[in-house]
């Protein structure tokens, strides 16, 4: 594997996985560009050093075939801005005889990008003979795309079989990716806290045994808070619950017992009447939710208690929101969570934050740049944290 820092590619025609799957609008804009910003430095280096890039990212979920929605071209007005003065082109496939052509006349200082691998079906079935064209596009091959890093695709793992060790690597964000995750889990200092939060206790169980074996504190919150409480004996009215996992969240509480680690459960909820952004509200014990009524945020005391437990820790990782925080009534909880971890950062800790709604969460509270790392990657960072090995970073490492 080598190491793209100190690599010069100079005269070298990169072939580059990237995670260029963003949110477009009704008119096909993007409108987060947070993904195509983090792979900047890493095809900034190469087109310094004198090489050329080609491309490669998927977009949505084309059924079959090609389909202008999903088409790749809509990111080239974004992706150009990161690149002023650059001459950007674009292939409208990814392995048409012009767009071997096409990264074949490719001049140093440019970009080549592809259209949307997925409009082949062969991309997620992970196809030796569709990896192979794709690796005829350069004599390097990086992985950029932490975000698809857990999926065994032609061009995030396949791939990396037709390139020897010195001819493949991660880029910069996905070398970021793996080094602080890493860090949480394997060179953390005390205190350690994990919050998780999200909807379901099954969507996270590798998760939370995983965490128990490495934290101090885990701090739950969301709808998978209520399965534990009612696991507990504790009324909790129309909250989400998953009766069939009632009894791995005791034995998850057992667990963290017998290794000392503290598990919060919320005190208090904020309950609602309905899932509504405009429904009645009120603060009641967690379990004690009357009948017709659900959880759908942390309560004021337990929010002031996870704020206490993170300002107090060295390493923070977070991953889930608290409640509904896209209800203006239900996002004090996850909004007060954000800005708890952001001001522990500022005196000196660590903080992780792990992927999906926590990103957006720490995004739309405006403290992204008060936190140590947000992560690119949801279900990657995912299946990472709770210590599987990912065929994107292992193909490479082969």
């Amino acid at each position: 594997m080598i190491n793209f820092k100190e690599t010069n590619f100079k005269d070298q025609r990169v072939v580059m996985r990237v995670d260029f799957n963003v949110p477009l609008n009704a008119e096909l804009q993007v409108t987060d560009d947070t993904r195509i910003a983090g792979a900047a430095a890493t095809i900034s280096k190469i087109l310094n050093d004198g090489g050329s890039v080609v491309l490669m990212s998927h977009l949505g979920r084309p059924k079959g075939g090609s389909e202008n929605k999903f088409s790749l071209k809509h990111i080239i007005t974004t992706l150009q801005k990161y690149f002023p003065g650059v001459n950007i082109h674009f292939a409208d496939d990814c392995i048409s005889d012009e767009a071997f052509s096409m990264s074949k006349e490719l001049k140093n200082g440019e970009i080549l990008l592809l259209e949307n691998l997925r409009f082949y079906p062969e991309e997620e079935k992970g196809n030796q003979e569709f990896a192979q064209k794709l690796s005829k596009h350069g004599s390097i091959y990086i992985n950029d795309a932490f975000g698809t890093a857990h999926r065994e695709h032609a061009s995030t793992a396949t791939i990396a079989r037709f390139f020897d060790s010195n001819h493949k690597g991660f880029g910069y964000l996905m070398a970021a990716e793996v080094e602080n995750a890493s860090k949480v889990l394997y060179d953390s200092v005390s205190p350690v806290t994990a919050i998780v939060g999200g909807a379901k206790v099954s969507d996270k169980i590798l998760l939370l045994e995983r965490l128990i074996d490495s934290m101090d504190n885990i701090l739950i919150g969301g709808g998978m808070a209520y399965t534990f409480i009612a696991a507990k004996g504790g009324k909790i009215g129309k909250s989400l619950f998953e009766p069939d996992y009632t009894e791995l969240a005791l034995k998850i509480l057992k667990k963290a017992t017998e290794k000392n680690t503290n598990i919060y459960l919320p005190e208090d909820s904020v309950v609602a009447d309905q899932f509504s952004a405009d429904a009645q509200y009120k603060a009641v014990s967690s379990n004690q939710i009357p009948d017709d009524w659900m959880g759908l945020d942390i309560g004021p005391v337990a929010t002031d208690i996870y704020s206490n437990v993170i300002k107090s820790s060295k390493t923070i990782l977070w991953n889930g929101p608290m409640g509904v925080f896209e209800f203006k009534n239900f996002s004090n909880g996850t909004f007060s969570i954000a800005r708890a971890v952001a001001e522990a950062t500022d005196e000196g800790a660590f903080s992780l934050i792990g992927g999906g709604d926590s990103v957006s969460a720490i995004n739309k509270s405006g403290l992204q740049d008060r936190v140590s790392y947000v992560s690119t990657g949801g279900g990657a960072m995912l299946e990472f944290l709770e210590g599987k090995e990912l065929p994107g970073i292992k193909a490479i490492k082969e």
